[in-house]
């Protein structure tokens, strides 16, 4: 079956950045995706050093602090399920926007080894689920639509998260520099509280429940029986595997962000101010490739274009391990940016597409795979230098995607290429 997506004849575009500057709802939330990408991206890098410096805990036991991002699916399904009973999205986006600010809060005034370690797994999992409401948030305003901006909208709004994580290290390292880590968890805290702000007092609860209500309304419609408001697992099937696939892809980041300084630094003695631009310029090329992956989506088909993107990290991880100088080093980190403007772009509407009739579970469980990733590549990372050495341990992050490549090839082609795209439910 062709996943080949037919572009709409000659049918002029709505001016995508017009559509989310006038709604409130697209606006807000593509400000408060910003604020999110701007702390988390601030904080991430600083957060091991802090552990080391002031709480005085070993390299060794700082890199466990990572596996306690495992409790983040859990948090996020949950959070998930909950949102596509009620359809109280932005309710639910609040709540977890305060157990992030609470959060970071804690863990500045943590004077105990094992209290970052708690509150991680206890508190600020239950904040990355935030952004999948935003989302499903913005997928209940658009169903129905069949304008060719809607997946411009969502991409936008995606886009801000990235443009919050070229901006955040930067911002970060200097203020860790002059006041300190913990004025910088502090920092984090309140950004992530003001995610609240641009969105003001706009609810979601009927758009939720509403969307809920236009599933059930169009089965009818069509003689097939009504859907559960909570999906079973065989229902649930193809969003596993989509994810799935992506996690591999995923899962060469923490390898690359772990061990790639490290080589370009040690053993291709690259300058400093080189191997920094060799990490920034991955985001700036993702960043002006997301609107073009959707429009090349809409020709060829979300589906197929991903598994480019799952072939293009093969490439860039082979660059990393086998060309040995700066150009390929930034030979690979451009083939990254190729990855990650399409991925970053397309991944969650093809999850809500595999997931219509519960769009926040599925938002959830495609952002929060991200922490089982990065657990599952540090893991890799560690076993792979101790056996691989640098740069082999990369060779690892190819196989993955090389696995991943042909996943998402064989999902392109089945049945359910359809709903990815856009056209209509899987077949069951």
């Amino acid at each position: 079956m062709s996943s080949t997506l037919v572009a709409d004849d000659f049918t002029p575009a709505p001016s995508v950045l017009r559509t989310v500057w006038d709604s409130p709802l697209y606006r807000g939330a593509t400000l408060s995706l910003f604020l999110s990408g701007l702390g988390g991206s601030a904080v991430a890098p600083q957060i091991t050093l802090f552990l080391v410096d002031d709480l005085h805990v070993s390299l060794t036991t700082a890199g466990l602090y990572y596996l306690t991002n495992l409790t983040a699916p859990l948090a996020g399904y949950l959070v998930g399920a909950r949102s596509d009973r009620s359809g109280n999205r932005l309710g639910l986006f609040r709540l977890c926007t305060v157990a992030g600010f609470l959060g970071w809060i804690a863990m500045a005034a943590a004077d105990r080894a094992w209290m970052p370690f708690a509150i991680n797994a206890l508190m600020l999992a239950f904040s990355l689920a935030a952004g999948s409401q935003l989302f499903a948030a913005v997928h209940d305003d658009l169903r129905g639509s069949d304008s060719a901006a809607a997946d411009g909208v969502v991409s936008t709004v995606r886009m801000a998260l990235t443009a919050g994580w070229i901006i955040g290290p930067v911002l970060g390292s200097l203020l860790a520099a002059a006041a300190g880590p913990r004025a910088l968890l502090v920092a984090a805290g309140l950004l992530t509280l003001a995610q609240m702000l641009p969105l003001g007092f706009t609810r979601s609860g009927a758009l939720g429940a509403a969307a809920v209500a236009a599933v059930r309304e169009s089965e009818h419609a069509h003689g097939e029986p009504e859907v559960s408001r909570r999906p079973g697992m065989r229902r649930m099937l193809p969003l596993f595997a989509f994810t799935g696939l992506f996690l591999l892809v995923y899962a060469g980041e923490p390898i690359k962000f772990g061990y790639l300084p490290i080589y370009m630094r040690d053993q291709l003695h690259v300058p400093t101010e080189v191997g920094g631009a060799v990490i920034g310029i991955q985001p700036l090329i993702e960043l002006i490739l997301m609107p073009i992956a959707v429009i090349v989506a809409r020709r060829i088909g979300m589906l197929r274009l991903m598994t480019l993107g799952a072939a293009l990290t093969v490439g860039a991880n082979l660059c990393f391990a086998l060309t040995g100088d700066t150009v390929g080093m930034f030979a690979g980190q451009i083939l990254m940016g190729g990855v990650w403007g399409v991925f970053a772009a397309l991944g969650i509407i093809v999850a809500q597409r595999l997931l219509p009739e519960a769009v926040a579970t599925a938002s959830a469980v495609y952002i929060t795979s991200t922490a089982i990733a990065n657990a599952f590549g540090g893991a890799t990372g560690s076993l792979g230098v101790a056996t691989l050495g640098l740069p082999h341990v990369f060779l690892a992050s190819a196989l993955y995607a090389a696995i991943a490549t042909v996943g998402m090839a064989a999902l392109s082609r089945s049945r359910h290429a359809h709903a990815a795209d856009g056209r209509g439910h899987p077949a069951e």
